[in-house]
Formats: C-alpha cells, structure tokens, sequence
C-alpha cells in the first residue's frame, strides 16, 4: 500500500504540473507534508534545500530521497519512476504532433502561457518557506540569511548551488 501511496503522491503532481521541476515543487510539498504527512513543511524546505544544492534535476532527487526515506529502496525506485514516467508518456506521444506544428502560432502562443502559472507557482512556494523559516527560525535569522543570499546573487557572481550551502552552513552553525 505504502508503494501505492508513493506512486501516486509524485506521479499526480507530475502529470497535472506543467514546467519542470521547480513548477511542481508546491504540488509535491502539498501531497507530501499535507496529504500524506511523511514530512513536515520544515524537513520539506531543508530536502529541497539540500537537493538544490546537488547536480541533476530537482523533482527526481526529491522523489529519490522522500521515497527512501518513507519506503527504503524499493520506494526510491517507485517515486523516481513516478515522476520521470508521466513526462516520458507525455513526451513520447506528443512529440510527433509538437514537430509537425513547431511553427504554428497556437503552439507557440501555448508555451507562453505556461510562464505566468509557473512564476505563480514559484512565488507560492517563496512566500510559503520564507513563513516557515519565520517561524522556526526568527525574523532576524531570515533576514540575515534573505539579505545575505539577494546580495550574493543580484551583486556577485557566487553560483546559487553555493549560496544554498551558505544558507545550510548558517542554520547548521547558528541555529542547530
């Protein structure tokens, strides 16, 4: 039942999100921490913290790692293959269509509509890590940690897998 419950939590979010895996973040933390409660919205923050901080894409290192730890091996296996299976059906089936009309303005225009959703959706997931580390962590705490990150990356060309360790490295340091 457990690999059930693990399939669905990242394959439905997978296949009704739309942009990748920062889109589908917010739908993952809502079947994760809300519909399942495998994870608390704190320990999500710190698991897509940690796996911005590591190479490849993000949705297939969280799958990864929450299915391990709810499930061991085997559920790493059916998380990761839930979430990279809706995205190959969906590729290998509408691919042919996709070329065919690669040039049309319908499709193009459809494409353009999905940025507004995401950066919707990308805000939600801002605005509600930045309650959680209010509440965990203090105001001065996530200012500190706000400024500091905004002024790394918007003034310096530090790369963002390095701010995030800053981040991991101050709460470790200053709040463990």
């Amino acid at each position: 039942m457990i690999y059930w419950q693990l399939f669905l939590a990242f394959f439905i979010p997978n296949i009704v999100g739309y942009g990748g895996g920062p889109a589908i973040i917010p739908l993952i933390e809502n079947e994760v921490v809300g519909t399942y409660g495998w994870m608390t919205h704190q320990g999500f923050a710190e698991t897509l913290a940690l796996g911005n901080a590591l190479p490849s894409p993000i949705a297939t290192k969280m799958a990864g790692y929450i299915g391990y730890e709810v499930a061991g091996a085997g559920g790493a296996m059916v998380a990761v293959l839930a979430t990279v299976g809706p995205s190959l059906l969906l590729m290998l089936a509408a691919l042919g269509t996709l070329y065919r009309y690669r040039d049309s303005i319908k499709v193009k225009s459809m494409s353009q509509w999905v940025r507004p959703v995401v950066m919707v959706l990308m805000a939600y997931l801002t605005v509600s890590f930045l309650k959680e580390g209010m509440a965990t962590s203090g105001l001065v705490h996530t200012l500190i940690i706000a400024a500091v990150a905004a002024l790394l990356l918007f003034k310096t060309r530090v790369h963002p897998a390095l701010v995030v360790c800053f981040g991991l490295g101050y709460g470790a340091l200053l709040l463990g």
